[in-house]
């Protein structure tokens, strides 16, 4: 069987106030001419379809037509709710849905039995597991147990739950929501304090694969005889991702089991890009209508640097950085760290230089010695 696992997709959310609904209903046209090329069986979706847990009506119509034309090719979707999600209202019509093959859980549950799909080489069975609060899931699955348990130990009781629900010898797959132990995260991953919410990759070593959601990094967890694999977000969320490839996760299973993924890239209608250097040097590039964040070099406040960037090189410049002054500043409080203790003139002394890049000589310097001699002088006297 092949299928195709794909996360994060975020509807509705913004970069730096930008809007990228129209960055993402391009993105889900790629990934749709993607799934006419590859010809999945499946589609996968592990988590974060929204942003936030009421989205805006845009990211809701898009998801709509989405899983739509999804249905018309007659592809089952597997589908499970994310941390940014809101469960209830994501389950809504879920029981409905089942019967255009559109498969969705938000929510733990005992007797919920697996997705059973069918390949050329027999039945391949498929666990979602939604992104929970650890307490959820001790409520469902292990109330007798007293002490507060951690999100692996939960995750380890719902798993254990789920697989005794699958035949031995039969191929399966989980799909998740969750922080594997070990991943590598990005800026705009919300952020979870501690390692009380780390799940253990070895918990899903029942499955054949494991299709996770919530890392925006295309990354393994593990690929031995288990395969556990974060596709990471559709689009670049956060300027640190701007190295990142971002796409989907095309995931072919023999008949004994064995696996082999291939990330594939989608092309976004946008880049997310990070460019560094002087002013004078950014204002050179050429015009790009890509998502930028500049590092500004120039060691002195460049006034509307911003302004001057979009108008010449980047229209859909985000966010700028003044690294240079910031540098210089630091420079500048280290050398009077340093001078601590001279007299106000070689304090004024480094401020000049620091502001102007000279040294305070000549009749500058006598002329600066003579005016705080005369309010010393003035102190004095009142």
């Amino acid at each position: 069987m092949r299928f195709i696992h794909t996360a994060d997709w975020h509807l509705g959310k913004n970069l730096k106030g930008h809007s990228l609904i129209d960055d993402q209903a391009h993105i889900l046209r790629e990934f749709l001419k993607l799934v006419d090329d590859a010809k999945p069986e499946a589609v996968i979706v592990a988590g974060d379809i929204y942003d936030r847990g009421v989205p805006p009506v845009e990211a809701i119509n898009l998801f709509d037509e989405v899983i739509f034309k999804l249905a018309e090719k007659k592809i089952p979707v597997l589908c499970i709710s994310g941390n940014h999600d809101n469960a209830a209202r994501l389950n809504f019509g879920s029981r409905l849905l089942k019967q255009t093959k559109f498969f969705i859980v938000t929510r733990p549950e005992e007797n919920l039995p697996p997705v059973i799909l069918q390949d050329k080489f027999g039945e391949i069975y498929f666990s979602l597991i939604p992104f929970c609060e650890p307490i959820e899931i001790q409520n469902k699955f292990a109330p007798e147990i007293s002490e507060r348990l951690t999100s692996d130990e939960t995750n380890k009781i719902y798993l254990a739950a789920e697989r005794k629900k699958i035949p031995n010898g039969r191929r399966s797959v989980a799909v998740a929501h969750l922080f594997a132990t070990g991943g590598k995260t990005s800026e705009s991953e919300r952020k979870i304090v501690g390692t009380l919410d780390n799940v253990d990759a070895a918990n899903f070593s029942g499955y054949n694969y494991t299709a996770l959601g919530h890392l925006h990094k295309p990354q393994n967890m593990a690929k031995s005889n288990n395969f556990v694999r974060y596709s990471g977000s559709i689009l670049k969320y956060s300027f640190d991702e701007a190295n990142f490839d971002k796409g989907v996760t095309l995931v072919d299973i023999d008949g004994a089991g064995e696996i082999s993924a291939e990330h594939v890239n989608l092309i976004p209608l946008h880049d997310v890009k990070i460019f560094s250097g002087t002013l004078k040097e950014l204002l050179e590039y050429p015009k790009t209508h890509d998502y930028i964040h500049a590092e500004l070099a120039d060691k002195k406040y460049v006034l509307d640097a911003v302004g001057k960037l979009r108008e010449a090189a980047f229209p859909n410049i985000l966010s700028i950085r003044f690294a240079g002054l910031e540098k210089a500043a630091e420079n500048h409080s280290d050398a009077q760290n340093l001078r601590e203790g001279v007299s106000t003139l070689e304090y004024f002394a480094d401020f000049f230089e620091h502001e102007t890049n000279e040294k305070l000589e000549g009749d500058y310097r006598a002329a600066m010695e003579e005016f705080l001699k005369e309010l010393e002088t003035q102190a004095v006297a009142d």
